[in-house]
């Protein structure tokens, strides 16, 4: 069969069929366009979800930044640091010079090499050096044991462009903070995060279907009469709420007075006890501290006391079973529901973020005067705080850290309460 022949068949056969292949390459063409560029919005998801906060673009709340990239390390279930960006570590000398080695596996989300050249950490009580394009050095001012739990922070290229499952797709901005961020993966999902000054705003943004979701709520009694809205909760293990008792208030300076306070507090329908500062799934945590269940029989020390009990308007509720339990044990009690930390105060109730690693050097030490929130003061305490932080092996930081919070909690700085429920709502 010639070659003439073969063209002359096709030629025969393109004019009567010409209109039908014309039809097939304007379907294909609409097919390819279709798969590509409108199926995947079709079968996308995008969810509006609502946070209270004022955040920067180089602070952006962890449940975002979390999702965008990560950092030299992470954390595993039981608070263990483990590689991350980072493929191993070592410290020659105590504690105080840190060599970190890079995954050259994990690229950027542009698909380029991590290089250390990138790595943007600053600290003002380090010296960072880079030896190698995959090496890393921290030369810090003194030994600090935890330091790889620092370096858990997100890393990003300029751009937010992180290593995370998704990209930064738009970010718009308001007097340096952030009004709404939109993030996308590969699948073409979006999350579009918007932030509210306050949590009423938030619901109200929420009833005007500004936002599908509203993200760690912890009073949700404004929802209880509310249809077509599907509300789950999380137990907040790695945060705690608390009173920070303040120690140099003179009618709170005793221990025993503090000890009568706490065992005054019926602590069995708040929720999952918090009995320290540590979480419960920590390797450092002691589940062997007193419990200071509620006890009539150690209150004498506070008959006739006065007390007023500051919040926050979430907490208002867990305030006044305090207070009530508190006046039924000769304690006039006052609430003054405020909406930051305050300067003067005699018992502050709080929902506090647990440090990643037991140290909790800036909540307990007494030179911490900023974050010290007790204002507490205790050479032993200094002492446990001091060695943990520069002890290398983890099981001798172990038993310093179930000292440290066998003495505190006997001390009573705070009076420990429950791990919170977060709750989040959204619609059907």
């Amino acid at each position: 069969m010639s070659l003439r022949y073969i063209y002359r068949l096709i030629q025969a056969f393109v004019k009567r069929f010409k209109a039908i292949i014309f039809l097939g390459v304007i379907l294909g063409i609409i097919s390819f366009l279709f798969l590509t560029f409108l199926l995947p919005d079709i079968v996308s998801t995008k969810i509006k979800i609502g946070i209270v906060g004022r955040y920067t673009v180089d602070k952006l709340p962890e449940v975002i930044s979390a999702k965008i990239s990560g950092g030299l390390t992470k954390i595993d279930e039981s608070g263990n640091v483990i590689p991350n960006i980072a493929r191993s570590w070592e410290t020659l000398d105590g504690g105080k010079t840190w060599i970190f080695n890079l995954d050259q596996n994990i690229v950027w989300q542009d698909g380029k090499t991590i290089t250390s050249n990138e790595i943007n950490y600053e600290f003002n009580d380090a010296v960072i050096e880079k030896p190698t394009t995959d090496q890393i050095k921290f030369i810090l001012d003194s030994q600090f044991s935890a330091f790889p739990i620092i370096l858990t922070k997100p890393l990003y290229k300029k751009g937010l462009l992180g290593v995370g499952e998704y990209k930064v797709k738009n970010i718009s901005l308001t007097g340096g903070y952030v009004q709404n961020i939109t993030l996308i993966n590969n699948k073409k999902d979006k999350l579009i995060y918007k932030f509210y000054p306050t949590e009423d705003r938030l619901i109200l943004g929420f009833k005007l279907g500004e936002i599908d979701v509203i993200d760690k709520l912890q009073d949700i009694s404004k929802f209880e009469n509310w249809d077509k809205i599907k509300i789950d909760q999380d137990i907040g293990w790695n945060n705690f709420v608390g009173i920070f008792l303040n120690t140099e208030n003179e009618k709170l300076s005793e221990k025993t007075i503090r000890q009568g306070l706490n065992y005054s507090i019926n602590k069995t329908e708040m929720g999952e006890r918090a009995l320290g500062p540590i979480s419960p799934f920590s390797w450092g945590f002691n589940p062997q501290v007193k419990p200071y269940e509620q006890d009539k029989e150690k209150i004498k020390e506070i008959k006739n006391l006065e007390i007023k009990l500051s919040t926050l308007p979430n907490l208002l509720k867990t305030a006044e079973k305090i207070a009530k339990d508190w006046q039924e044990a000769g304690v006039k009690t006052e609430i003054e529901v405020i909406t930051s930390v305050p300067v003067d105060y005699d018992a502050f109730l709080a929902t506090v973020d647990i440090p990643k690693d037991p140290d909790q050097y800036s909540l307990w030490h007494s030179t911490q005067a900023t974050t010290n929130i007790s204002k507490y003061k205790n050479p032993r305490i200094d002492k446990l705080l001091e060695d943990g932080r520069t002890e290398l092996d983890q099981d001798t930081r172990k038993k310093i850290y179930l000292d440290f919070q066998r003495f505190l909690v006997e001390d009573v700085p705070a009076i420990f309460l429950y791990h919170p429920i977060f709750y989040t709502i959204s619609r059907y």
